[in-house]
């Protein structure tokens, strides 16, 4: 055999021996109390019957508007090896009293299970581009035994769900955990039981819920409410709430670790020097729990945000013991995820003559801090003409018309020069800007205000973009903005009729 010799004596770890399948019936069946129809064994776990593949496990929820065990068909036509069930059925099984409970019984099982570091993450804006980071860096130096929870499955089903895929040999977990509601992190944090829990940074999402950002902060400190004991907190030196979660994480928490550009932060930005590709080359220093040590690393994602968040991603990682220079080389070759953040050259014609033109997808989810952070990184883009396509930003409450009136600022000192505003929340802002013909900015700005993303589109495909513009497209996801960048990415022919198709 001509394999190198260390190739032929590899390290032996005791995970080793376990078993490949997720989940036997034995083992589902002790961790949920039920009673299984017989033997069998499973690859993975979905509760929606179209994400299920070959060998996987249905967990047949029942919800308020529909009944998981009506889809036990369609689930095992499309290869379910097993389905969890709260009454008996002609496949295999395992029956159980409540399926909903079962969920979260197989969850705590599967937390209990391992022996691995776990990471849990939230914040106002960030998780998941953190979450994948995270995972990236830590898949890369554990011969691939990192998990993470997958989308943005970060409520009391996504939870639980991510936590049952996780396999009995993992090292490294990373979950992230959404709220729109006080008391939803205790609960879900519990579930986690995180070494390590993140809050990226606080700001206005979801207000309309609260009594106002403070109540956000109390909210999200919750997460650290399910640290291990010992267990390491980590939040942002720069947020105006950081002595309110400080206090919060000195409660739970052995270590407490902040990151940031501020002289106090334990993971500190000493420079960042934006790179040729777009990305940003970085130098941090780190102190205090972290241990005395300088880094130098490269982020591809673009955007002083991911400065930010890398910085609390290298402290996760030094904070499990992971290895900080696979965390460097990942997060130099990430890319920025479908809906936050993604980049793409799409066709152009005109303009600068290149015959392309960038499209920036932020589609999936919008806040006052996220927008105000994104319409900075698109000004910060050499175009020949920015374009911005903003969705409303939901669930603000009674603070909607003046948070979305406060774009305004940012639009302007970014220079966009073309605004295409969509949902009747943004008529605060159309006004600022001067739709009404009496604002100083009427004859600077292009503006127009439709009602849904069917109306951007035409818009858009009125207005031609053309070559070296950059197009910023961002708003909370139920405005449907997504469609419209999959029309974009599809190519001109189809942009109007793709989005008005799909809405």
């Amino acid at each position: 055999m001509n394999a190198h010799p260390a190739l032929l004596h590899w390290p032996k770890d005791t995970s080793d021996d376990q078993g490949i399948a997720l989940w036997t019936a034995a083992d589902i069946a002790a961790a949920t109390g039920g009673k299984a129809s017989g033997d069998f064994a499973v690859a993975g776990c979905a509760t929606d019957s179209r994400e299920i593949l070959p060998g996987d496990l249905f967990i047949a929820l029942r919800g308020a508007e529909t009944d998981g065990h009506r889809f036990l068909e369609g689930a095992f036509a499309r290869g379910a090896a097993a389905a969890l069930v709260d009454q008996p059925v002609q496949w295999p099984h395992v029956l159980v009293g409540d399926t909903t409970k079962a969920l979260d019984d197989l969850g705590r099982a599967a937390r209990d299970r391992v022996d691995a570091a776990v990471i849990g993450v939230t914040g106002s804006a960030g998780k998941t581009g953190v979450k994948e980071a995270l995972f990236a860096a830590l898949d890369r130096g554990s011969r691939g035994r990192a998990h993470r929870s997958v989308k943005s499955y970060n409520n009391h089903v996504g939870v639980p769900l991510s936590l049952s895929r996780m396999p009995s040999r993992t090292r490294f977990g990373v979950f992230e955990m959404g709220m729109n509601h006080a008391g939803e992190l205790s609960a879900l944090t519990r579930l986690v039981r995180p070494h390590v829990a993140i809050i990226t940074t606080i700001a206005p999402a979801h207000i309309g819920h609260f009594s106002g950002e403070e109540a956000i902060a109390d909210a999200k400190a919750e997460i650290f409410e399910g640290l291990e004991v010992g267990g390491t907190a980590i939040i942002p030196a720069d947020n105006p709430h950081y002595a309110r979660l400080r206090a919060a994480a000195e409660r739970h928490a052995g270590s407490v670790v902040s990151f940031g550009r501020g002289a106090h932060a334990d993971a500190r930005l000493l420079d960042a020097v934006p790179s040729f590709a777009g990305g940003t080359l970085v130098t941090a220093a780190f102190s205090g729990d972290l241990g005395q040590r300088k880094m130098c690393y490269t982020i591809a994602m673009p955007g002083a945000h991911w400065v930010d968040n890398s910085l609390a991603i290298m402290a996760a990682v030094a904070a499990v013991g992971g290895d900080l220079g696979a965390a460097g080389l990942a997060l130099s070759e990430m890319e920025s995820l479908a809906g936050r953040g993604a980049r793409h050259a799409i066709a152009a014609s005109g303009g600068d003559g290149s015959g392309k033109a960038l499209l920036i997808d932020e589609s999936y989810n919008a806040n006052p801090g996220s927008m105000r952070v994104t319409i900075a990184s698109l000004g910060e883009i050499p175009a020949r003409r920015r374009i911005a396509v903003l969705g409303a930003m939901k669930e603000l409450g009674e603070t909607s018309d003046a948070y979305h009136a406060a774009l305004a600022e940012p639009l302007i000192a970014a220079g966009v020069e073309r605004i295409i505003l969509v949902g009747p929340e943004m008529a605060p802002l159309a006004k600022a800007l001067g739709k009404s013909g009496n604002g100083v900015l009427a004859g600077r700005i292009e503006l127009d205000h439709v009602e849904n993303a069917a109306g951007a589109a035409e818009c858009l495909a009125a207005d031609n973009p053309q070559g070296g513009d950059a197009i910023l497209v961002k708003g909370s996801n139920s405005v449907g903005l997504g469609a419209l960048v999959r029309a974009l990415t599809a190519g001109p022919p189809t942009t109007k009729a793709n989005a008005a198709k799909e809405n």
